[in-house]
């Protein structure tokens, strides 16, 4: 997974827009004004922040220990860290965008009803 792909698939959700909050280095992925990804695109390893299912994020961490870990500076429970690209191994690109679209989704699912409507995921 390349920085060009891990930007393009975050933008590639409905509504999902690229902005720069903290510092110019810095890409949040939102959707209807709430992040579902976190990244410095030009970092080496490159890692993104990405909401997670508790139990799963356990499951994903225990699995790949080196790759996966508690999200950095966000809620251990509900965020994972995870290296994308340049580490001590590699996932597998499908895993990556799965887990992106997995965030994406748990972040639609806890908007108002309204909100996802617009969205066409009721």
């Amino acid at each position: 997974m390349t920085p060009q792909r891990l930007r393009a698939l975050c933008l590639s959700f409905n509504a999902a827009v690229e902005e720069f909050p903290f510092n110019p280095e810095t890409s949040v992925f939102k959707v209807l004004g709430k992040m579902f990804a976190l990244t410095n695109l030009d970092a080496r390893p490159l890692k993104v922040n990405l909401k997670c299912d508790p139990d799963d994020a356990l499951r994903l961490r225990a699995d790949h220990p080196d790759l996966v870990v508690p999200g950095w500076h966000m809620n251990k429970r509900h965020w994972n860290t995870v290296t994308v690209a340049g580490g001590p191994g590699k996932l597998p690109d499908r895993l990556v965008t799965e887990l992106v679209e997995d965030s994406y989704d748990l972040v639609v699912a806890g908007l108002p009803r309204a909100a996802r409507l617009r969205l066409d995921r009721p």
